[in-house]
C-alpha cells in the first residue's frame, strides 16, 4: 500500500508537468520584427548644374539622445512616459541606420562626389562634415493603452563644417512631426520616421547649396 502511494506520488507531478508542456506547445508566441531605415521614396538627383557637383560630404558619428539608445522602437504616451514593445525591434543600430539612411538620401538629393559615413580611414578629406544629434525619434500617442491616431517626431539638430580648419558654417533644427499614424502599426511608424530623414536630407542639401557662391 505505501509503496503504491510511493508511485502515485511521483507519477502526478510527472503528469502535470507533461500537461504544462501540451499547453505551452500549443500557444503561437508573439513574433520578433525587426526594421531597418533607408526605404523611403528617394528624390532623383538633378540632371543640371548643380553648385554640389563633385563636392564631397562626410557624416560625422552622429549623438543620439541617450533615451534612444535601446534597439527597441519607442513611442512616447503623453509628455513623459516612454514605451516600447519587446517584439519590434531595429534590425541594426539605430546610430548606424540613420547615418546610412541619411547619407543615401544626401546621394539622391544632388551630385555629390561622394557621401561617407564615419568611421572613414584615416587621412580621408572631405568639403564638408555634417554634425548631427537626434534629439526625439520616435510614435507620440495618448495615454491610452492601445490603438487610435497619433504622431510621429523627428527632431535633429545640425551642423555645417568645413574640415580644413573646423569652421562651423551653419546650424540648423530639422523638426519632423506628421500626424494620422496609427498606434500600434509600427510598420508605418518606421515608414514616417524614414520621411522624416528624408526631409532632414533636404535641409542639409538646401544649406550646403547657400554656403557656396554663384
Amino acid at each position: 500500500m505505501h509503496d503504491m502511494a510511493r508511485r502515485t506520488g511521483f507519477i502526478v507531478p510527472f503528469a502535470l508537468i507533461s500537461l504544462a508542456g501540451c499547453f505551452s506547445l500549443g500557444r503561437n508566441p508573439p513574433i520578433d520584427r525587426q526594421y531597418v531605415l533607408g526605404a523611403a521614396v528617394r528624390p532623383a538627383a538633378a540632371t543640371s548644374p548643380s553648385k554640389l557637383a563633385d563636392k564631397s560630404v562626410g557624416i560625422r558619428r552622429l549623438q543620439l539622445a541617450p533615451y534612444l539608445a535601446t534597439p527597441f522602437i519607442l513611442v512616447r504616451r503623453g509628455a513623459h512616459r516612454i514605451t516600447f514593445s519587446e517584439f519590434h525591434r531595429w534590425g541594426e543600430d539605430l546610430e548606424a541606420g540613420i547615418s546610412r539612411a541619411l547619407a543615401g538620401y544626401l546621394a539622391g538629393r544632388a551630385p555629390f562626389r561622394k557621401v561617407a559615413v564615419a568611421p572613414w580611414p584615416l587621412g580621408e578629406k572631405f568639403d564638408y562634415l555634417i554634425q548631427l544629434r537626434v534629439l526625439h525619434f520616435e510614435g507620440l500617442a495618448s495615454e491610452e493603452p492601445s490603438g487610435g491616431r497619433g504622431e510621429v517626431h523627428m527632431l535633429a539638430a545640425w551642423e555645417l563644417i568645413r574640415q580644413q580648419d573646423g569652421a562651423v558654417l551653419a546650424r540648423g533644427t530639422t523638426d519632423y512631426r506628421e500626424p494620422g499614424w496609427l498606434v500600434d502599426d509600427y510598420a508605418g511608424l518606421v515608414q514616417l520616421l524614414d520621411m522624416g530623414l528624408n526631409q532632414l536630407s533636404q535641409d542639409l542639401v538646401a544649406s550646403l547649396e547657400n554656403l557656396i557662391t554663384p
